[in-house]
């Protein structure tokens, strides 16, 4: 008769560890399948978004405003809502450099035509909120600010850095792109230029 050799403790074990060591890099691996499926997936759905150019209409969008930040009021908006209004959308962090360079001055020109057919609507891209409250209640920004949920608008915008400051006339195409700080001459010469334009209902 044949004797049944029993596997030893010791042998046991290394056999289960064996198979944990296949079973966690086979969970590995699936993981890592799936990450490249849904970088590629991520890929082809915005393989087809453009930068919008100057001339073109602009994305349209809806906020939803830090408190204390709303425009006229509402906790919630779109740019659809602000048309026949020349808007002034700059896209900033707090944690950007360069951003701190124009901020106060996008403050004053905000309050310069407060009460003109102009919106200035900041939107904070890869921030957290306390972190962006800080950096508005710093600089003393009074002007609608909104937090961008899941950089939708920033992907829509296609921004390339921050600070980025699109103007979008009132027939609600854009008409200047600023990538980096604007300066006080740029800002008011536009903003002039295109309330001079009229819009879309004129």
């Amino acid at each position: 008769m044949t004797e049944m050799i029993q596997p030893t403790d010791n042998e046991s074990a290394e056999v289960e560890e064996k198979k944990g060591s296949i079973r966690l890099s086979s969970i590995i691996l699936w993981i890592a399948v799936i990450g490249i499926l849904a970088l590629v997936g991520w890929g082809l759905l915005n393989a087809n978004k453009t930068r919008p150019e100057v001339g073109e209409t602009a994305p349209g969008f809806t906020v939803e405003y830090f408190d204390g930040y709303e425009w006229q009021g509402q906790p919630v908006s779109t740019l659809k809502d602000m048309r026949s209004n020349v808007v002034v959308l700059n896209f900033w962090s707090s944690w950007c450099v360069e951003c701190r360079v124009e901020a106060d001055l996008l403050e004053q020109v905000s309050r310069q035509y407060a009460h003109e057919d102009v919106v200035f609507l900041g939107v904070a891209y890869a921030d957290v909120e306390p972190n962006a409250l800080d950096y508005l209640q710093e600089f003393d920004i009074t002007y609608p600010n909104a937090p961008d949920l899941g950089s939708s608008i920033a992907g829509d915008y296609e921004i390339t850095a921050v600070p980025e400051t699109f103007f979008i006339g009132k027939d609600g195409t854009v008409k200047q792109v600023v990538i980096g700080p604007v300066n006080d001459l740029l800002l008011i010469n536009t903003i002039e230029t295109l309330l001079a334009e009229g819009g879309a209902d004129e």
